[in-house]
């Protein structure tokens, strides 16, 4: 059982930047395609951006490209989400994914493990 736990959250500007954290338990994290997916109120869960098992691949939805930063230290079993310039739009809840063998990787079912999420909110 893999347990992944998000932290960074809080509230912000617009213009201004947090970084998030994910944590995962086991000895097998680096086996794992990992991801970020948000979700603002009334709102579905979407896909955010997407980092391969070795770190050597990464890929955003198209509205955060050139802001949010993905990357990963499999030594520390950490996965990190840099978000700069960010917009009130970027406010919702963000969770951290672990997919064991990556399939579509923006798709919520390509994933097998989820944090609990961390809050984001960007004032106007």
């Amino acid at each position: 059982q893999v347990q992944l736990v998000e932290s960074g959250g809080g509230l912000v500007q617009a213009g201004g930047s947090l970084r998030l954290s994910c944590a995962a338990s086991g000895r097998t994290f680096s086996s794992y395609d990992m991801a970020w997916f948000r979700q603002a109120p009334g709102k579905d869960r979407l896909f955010v951006a997407h980092i391969n098992w070795s770190g050597s691949s990464t890929y955003y939805v198209d509205s955060v490209k050139g802001r949010f930063t993905i990357s990963r230290d499999n030594a520390k079993n950490t996965v990190n989400l840099q978000m700069n310039s960010l917009k009130p739009e970027d406010t919702a809840v963000y969770y951290c994914a672990a997919a064991i063998t990556r399939a579509m990787l923006t798709s919520l079912s390509a994933y097998d493990y989820w944090g609990q999420g961390t809050q984001v909110t960007v004032s106007s």
